[in-house]
């Protein structure tokens, strides 16, 4: 298939955001300390938000003649983020989460974009710029919250 590449990284993205969404369960579920009730609320909004988000990736490997990946172990084995641990510290999560929400945007940058433009595929270089910006919008609020720590 012609643009095999783009439809491998969109799988890529797919299993990063997979990752994502477990890792951001977890935190919501193991998240302690002062502001618990902040970062458990806004946990549960984030993984919401990125399950919106797998599926509008998962619909676009679809739409450009692809096949989504399905399963953990495949998404374990291609995304190129890791899995949380339960003893992370409120800091710690936040700072992980900054981390691998900037690791996605350098991805979507340095490969998504340039492959999306080589196969003239407008659509799909759109939606990565919209996922850029939410997770730039992420990575500003985290900043923002943890400035005081």
């Amino acid at each position: 298939m012609e643009n095999q590449k783009l439809i491998n990284f969109l799988n890529q993205m797919l299993s990063n955001y997979f990752v994502l969404y477990v890792k951001l369960h977890r935190y919501h579920w193991f998240v302690q300390g002062k502001h618990f009730f902040i970062l458990h609320e806004k946990f549960e909004e984030m993984y919401g938000r990125i399950a919106m988000d797998l599926d509008v990736i998962a619909e676009r490997i679809l739409m450009i003649d692809g096949k989504p990946l399905a399963t953990m172990s495949k998404y374990l084995d291609e995304a190129t983020l890791v899995e949380a641990s339960a003893d992370d510290k409120e800091m710690e999560i936040i700072l992980q989460l900054i981390k691998d929400f900037s690791q996605i945007i350098s991805e979507i940058k340095h490969t998504g974009m340039p492959l999306a433009e080589e196969f003239a595929d407008d659509p799909t270089a759109d939606m990565l710029t919209a996922l850029q910006g939410k997770l730039e919008k992420d990575i500003w609020m985290l900043k923002a919250y943890s400035a005081y720590e």
